[in-house]
Parts: structure tokens; sequence; C-alpha cells
């Protein structure tokens, strides 16, 4: 396809690409669609790798490199901040996450009495004449922008790198690398890699203070991990506005009165429909000027482009607080969209952009725009009697043009440039409470073509709803993205090859902190940095697999804690054998192994059944499970758990104002200490928690054809805990377990029993979703080290 492409040219190209999607669409059903995608995969070479998003050349050697504290970083004799930028990034991880200390040495040439490890551009002096002598063939044009090759023999790494970001882009690699190496032995390979799109985001909404150091770790232990270069921003009015202070009161006080009234949005005049508050964005607080510059400048520092978003026209809540006088529909309680036939509407908005630009420094801004849905035909006295596609024209070129002075781009959603999304002219509509009233629908397609400036970026999230779409984007003149990327894109190859197709963009639609990305988002993001960089794309199967293989390590990165496993401790298992009382009738754990099971820094032994009644301890229908005697001052306990069956894990968005019940509460532990006090530790299905046998085929087929949809329940990984496979058959009777650990919160005062408890909820069939605890295992309390006098 891509010969055929390059010799017919861009014309063709979108011809060829719209009949060919419009044929796949119309002619395969769900199955037959699987089966196209997953005819794509290709050799496993590539796959078996630990680099992840797969890189697109690799050819494995003999031997390994030996990564010890004998190894230097080496850097030129002059290094530039940016050589050393890479050697302090690298020093920072191995000796942050391995305890292995590697000194930064100066030199004038490689050097042949050390091991060393070389990282930078071709601007890299000692990087230049390796690149010759060796004969990489790194260029500025190859592998090309943001492309690098990583070499590894006995002796020594080295990462040249067509650009700087070339460069930082091997170093995450290189990370990738030595995690997976069994004692630091790397294998000796030769990677050539670039990606395939040079457009690679995730949109969130702008952290609350609480939550800054976890958008940090984001940004540097997933995001330039897997090979990100661009985060949308969303910040409303969470920035401390100097020029409209009223605006920052008023985002507090609609934050507050959906938190407090238990809505995740509020109800237009006559029951009209409004949505996407996105009041969570900043967790509903303010934060100062210094900690966004400080964000963006962190962000930007790691080769992260920093997008704002401020939605305008509709989802404008942010401006409209204490402005009801600029809305559309002036008796809304918390107006959504506002009156584009007001002037001041303008003066408003544009000083909202100016003190964000000032901080932020933009190259682009996202200005939002869809769903259109709070300016009901005529209802607004000033834009009565208008043409509403006029109004929408005439308000971008307004913003347009202001932003254009200030040589800054835009990016906005595109639904409503296509009559075929939301429909052609004025759209009948009917709100909870029978009242009746019209919306706009899509533009007529010669407005979009003679009236729309083509230098606006466009965030195409409609793809799923017709694969010409995209074509009809481009036919257009639009350059355009995937918003609301998900992996599981269709006909990828070919839209990929769109001419203006640049990219994509996963999204969060919720606050930005651990939990709401743990248990619902980072499946999606593991997949789309794949579909994003790498030619080699994964099946429905091998990105189910990926996912559970990566998710323990990203949580460790991202989680911000240490663990007490995660030391030197050991993990010692407890016999709970006795406590055990679930039947086995109820499920099939026949294959269930016995004796030690092990995952990362884990170990637990399943005891073997004595009485074949039994098998684990389990909450009964009365909530309730035998205690477990500890008797001791432990660090840790490590939790061998499952659940019975599949269940709720909404959206976090879904409840806005109580993220945590999202995810259904199946029982908790309680943990009581010597002098009485009790701990809870709570289980919810989708973070610490999934059912025994997610691995069987019936389970995977169910979530592919569900096609993982954004809004759908994620329920296939389990953030916050480690997935072991259990059985002694995993393909006739996969049996899968969860490793969740669980720190003490009182060291130094004994904990006298475990309780596990479960809510009792009742599904359908009268039958009761039980957690099942087959294994426990502690940290113990160091021992106090003694040095022997000599």
């Amino acid at each position: 396809m891509k010969v055929y492409f390059k010799r017919y040219g861009s014309v063709n190209r979108i011809a060829v690409c719209a009949l060919l999607l419009s044929l796949l669409f119309m002619a395969c059903g769900p199955a037959e669609q699987e089966i196209v995608r997953e005819a794509k995969s290709s050799g496993m070479t590539t796959k078996e790798t630990p680099i992840f998003p797969i890189p697109q050349e690799l050819q494995l050697g003999e031997g390994y490199f030996e990564l010890n504290e004998e190894t230097v970083i080496l850097v030129p004799t002059r290094a530039s901040e940016d050589d050393l930028f890479l050697a302090r990034f690298l020093a920072d991880e191995l000796a942050d996450k391995y305890g292995l200390i590697l000194d930064i040495e100066k030199g004038s040439k490689p050097l042949d009495d050390k091991r060393f490890i070389l990282i930078g551009s071709l601007d890299n002096p000692l990087v230049k004449s390796y690149n010759r002598d060796a004969d990489l063939g790194v260029t500025k044009t190859n592998p090309g922008p943001e492309g690098y090759v990583l070499q590894v023999d006995e002796q020594r790494v080295v990462i040249a790198g067509s650009d700087q970001q070339g460069a930082f882009y091997g170093l995450q690699s290189l990370r990738q690398l030595v995690r997976s190496a069994e004692g630091f032995n790397i294998p000796c390979q030769t990677v050539r890699d670039w990606p395939c799109t040079p457009f690679r985001a995730i949109k969130l909404y702008v952290p609350g203070r609480d939550n800054i150091p976890y958008f940090k770790r984001f940004l540097k232990d997933f995001m330039v991990l897997y090979k990100y270069n661009k985060v949308i921003l969303e910040v409303n009015a969470v920035m401390r506005l100097e020029r409209h202070p009223e605006l920052n009161v008023g985002w507090r006080e609609l934050a507050d009165y959906l938190n407090y009234t238990r809505l995740n949005y509020p109800m237009g005049t006559n029951g009209i429909f409004l949505n996407s508050t996105h009041h969570d964005a900043g967790d509903g607080d303010i934060l100062e000027k210094e900690e966004i510059r400080d964000m963006v400048q962190y962000a930007n520092h790691h080769f992260l482009e920093v997008i704002p978003e401020l939605p305008t026209l509709d989802h404008s809540f942010y401006l409209l607080t204490r402005h009801r006088e600029l809305a559309e529909i002036q008796t809304d309680l918390w107006p959504s969209a506002y009156c584009p036939s007001t002037p001041e509407v303008y003066d408003l908005l544009f000083d909202v952009f100016d003190e964000y630009i000032e901080v932020m420094q933009p190259k682009m801004i996202h200005i939002g725009r869809d769903e259109w849905w709070s300016a009901p035909i005529d209802v607004c006295p000033k834009c009565r009697g208008k043409n509403y596609f006029d109004l929408f024209v005439e308000d971008i070129n307004k913003i347009h043009g202001y932003l254009a002075s200030k040589n800054i781009r835009i990016a906005m959603w595109g639904d409503h440039l296509l009559e075929n999304v939301w429909g052609p002219g004025y759209i009948d509509q009917t709100s909870d409470t029978g009242y009746k009233y019209k919306t706009p629908g899509g533009l007529p397609p010669e407005m979009v073509k003679e009236k729309i400036p083509k230098d606006i970026l466009i965030f195409n999230w409609f793809y799923h709803l017709n694969a010409t779409n995209d074509s009809t984007l481009a036919d257009l003149g639009f350059e355009q993205i995937y918003g609301n990327l998900l992996p599981s894109i269709r006909y990828w190859d070919l839209r990929k090859e769109i001419p203006g197709v640049l990219g994509g963009s996963p999204s969060s639609w919720t606050a930005t902190n651990e939990f709401n990305f743990g248990k619902d988002l980072m499946g999606y993001y593991i997949g789309s940095a794949n579909v994003l960089w790498s030619e080699t794309q994964l099946t429905p199967r091998e990105y189910f697999e990926k996912v559970q293989q990566l998710i323990p390590g990203i949580r460790r990165d991202l989680d911000g804690k240490r663990l007490p496993s995660e030391g030197e401790d050991g993990v010692t298992p407890l016999p709970i054998a006795s406590n055990y009382n679930k039947p086995m009738a109820s499920i099939d754990l026949s294959t269930l192994k016995s004796g030690e099971v092990t995952t990362w820094n884990n170990r637990f032994v399943i005891d073997e059944v004595t009485n074949p009644n039994r098998f684990g301890i389990t909450t009964q229908r009365d909530g309730k499970a035998t205690a477990i005697q500890i008797g001791e001052d432990v660090s840790s306990f490590i939790f061998l758990h499952a659940c019975t069956k599949r269940t709720k894990n909404a959206k976090a968005y879904k409840m806005i104002y109580n993220f945590d019940d999202s995810a259904e509460l199946l029982g908790w532990y309680e943990v009581t200490y010597e002098d009485g006090f009790v701990e809870t530790v709570p289980i919810r299905y989708g973070w610490n928690i999934l059912e025994w046998d997610v691995k069987k085929e019936s389970s995977f087929n169910e979530w592919r054809n569900y096609d993982y949809y954004q809004s759908g329940w994620q329920d296939r990984y389990c953030y916050a805990a480690d997935a072991i496979d259990c059985s002694s058959d995993m393909q006739a009777n996969p049996i899968t377990f969860y490793a969740y650990e669980w720190e003490n919160t009182r060291y130094g005062i004994n904990i006298s029993k475990v309780e596990l408890k479960g809510t009792g909820i009742v599904d359908a069939k009268g039958e009761v979703n039980s957690v099942m605890l087959v294994a426990l295992s502690v940290v113990k309390k160091r021992e106090v080290k003694t040095l022997d006098a000599e």
C-alpha cells in the first residue's frame, strides 16, 4: 500500500484510503474486523523484546553487557548541558531504583579499559566519532527525527540519536532493558528505531496540588518511558487569574456545588442536557502561576510539549460561573455555552488566554468546541434569528485571528465540521422534562471549505462512527490526529497513511490521580503508545498479555512508594490452612497449585488441601470469615486473593464526587492491633482484585468483542495487585490470583489478628460475589544488625 501511495500521489492516497476504509467498514462485522486486525501481526523477534513500544528494527547478538559499579557513563571533555542531562538522568535512575552508583567520566575518546555507556546526538563529539567508526549510519535524516540507534556489546552501550530527542528515547529503551535484565546482564543487540507518527499525546486535566508529584512521575516514568511527546492539559479556571479572580472563586463554587449535591453535571433550564463541566480539573481548586509554570518546565525538560486546553463556545462553565450575563441561556444555574453575539465574551476569553500564554508559553492551544448542545436555537435574545452556523464560524475566526497574531496554532475537536456526526442543519432534541428544542448540527461542507482556517489541527474522536470521516477531513484540507484514541482503532495501517494524519491522543476525562488512571486508563495508554510509535502492531491477545505484563512495573514507578517487600528483608509465607472455609463445589479450583508461587519480590505458599470441601478463606453470605491470628509487629501483609465473578468497575467520571466507589467494594480486611485499634483495607474490583478466571478464553473474547471502549468498564487488569498464574494447567483451567501489599500504618505496635469481611452483595441469581484468600505472606520487622568488635 505504501508503494502504491508513493507512486500515485496524495490526492489518490485520500481516495484509495476512503474507498478501502468504506468497504472494510461496511463489509466487516465485529468478528471479521478483528480478523482483519489480527492478520497484520508480524514476526516474534521484535515482539519478544522488553523494549516497548516495539522497536522498528532489532538484531540480537551473542553475549551480555555486564552492568555494575565498575561501569562508567562517558561524556565529552567539554560536555554540553544536553549531554550532562542524559548522563545524570541515567545515573539517577540506576541509583534510585537499583542502588547502582555509576560515575560520570569525561573523556576525549571511547574507553578501552572500562565498560562504558555513551548517550547523545550527533552533536556529541564522542557519539559522532563512534557513529563514524562503528558505521552505525546515523544521520539527521536516518533513522530521522526522534530516531536513534542503540548498540549493546560486551564492552559498551552506545545510544546515537538523529537528534537530542532521539538520544533521549534511546535512553528510555535502555531503561527498559536494565529493568528486564537478569543480574544486570543486558543481552547484546542493535536496535534501530524511530516513530511512525510525530504527534503522540495524552489528554489530561491539570492536577490538583496534592497530585502534582504523581503527575510528574506520570510524565517521567510513564509518558516519556513509552515515548509520548506531548501532553494536552485542560486548565479551565484552575490557575490563579489576576485579571479575573472572580473566575477562580466561581470555579470553586461550581466544584463544591456538584460534589455536595452528588451530581456529575448540572441540569439546564427546562431540563436541557448539560455535561462535561470538568470541575475536577485541578481537583476543583486553584493553583498558583508558579505551580503551573513549574509543571510546564518539567514537561519541556523531558521533551514533552504542553498544549493547554481552554474550552470555547460550549463546555465553558469556567468562564460563566460569575458571568451569567455572557451566557447563551442566562437562566441556567451553571451556564455551559457563552453567547457569541456578545462582544464582551471575547474581552473575557482573551484575557484568560493571555494569562495562560504568559505562564505556559505554548506553541498550540486546544480550544475545545465539541458538543455544542447548550445553545437551543432562537432561545438567546441576541442570537435569535441569526444563522447559528455563521455564529460558529465567526467565533472560530475571532479566536483564530487573536491566537494567530501571537504565533499560536489552534487545535479543536472536529465533530461540528462534518454533517454525518451530528446530522445536517438543526437537530430536534427533547429534554428529560419533555421540553422540545433544536440544536446546531454539522456545518455545511461548503462553509467548512470556504470559511474555516485550514491550519487548525482537528482532533477526530468520531473515527469509530464512520471510517471515511478521516478522509473527509483530509479532503477539506485539514491536518488531524485521532482524539480519544483507543488501541483497538481499526484499519490503522490505512489510516496513518492518509495525508495530514499526524498521530493520536488517548484521553482522560477525570481528575489526574493514581487511582483514576490506574484502575481505568493505563491499558489504553500502554496500547496507544505502541500504535503511535511502532510499525509492529499487537493482536488483541498480545495486547491483553502485554498490559498485564507491564502493569506491575508501571505501578512501582508511579505510586511514589517503596514497599517493604521491595527491600532486603524477604517475604515470609504464613500458614493459613486451618482457616480455610471455601466449599469447592461452586467454582473449579481443581487445578489450583499447592506449594510455593512467586511474583516479583513476593513469595506465597498455598497450603495443600487436606479437606476437599474447604479451599481458601472466603467471605460467605453473612460477609464473615475466620480471623487469622498474627501476634507480632510486621512491616506489611501481602494478600493473595481473587473474587468469584466479574462485577462493576465504572469509569471514575461516572462518580466524580466519590471516585473510590466507582470500583465496587467487595469487602475489606480488618487489621486489629493489640490495643484494639482497627485499620480497614478496602478490596475494590478493578483496583486490587479481579475474578479468579479472568484469563479463560471466553472472558478474553468478551473483552475483545466489547472493543475495550472509552466508556466501558475496565475489568481485564488489576492495577494495584500483581496477577499470579496459580493453575497447574493454565490452558484448560486458567486460575489467577492477585498479590496485594498493604503496609502497616503503625510500626512498633503488634498486630493481633486479620479478618476478611465481605459486603455480602447478592447478584440477580442470588449468588454472592465472594472474596477468596488462598495465601498470606508478611514482611517481618527487620532485625537489628550488630557489628562484631575487632
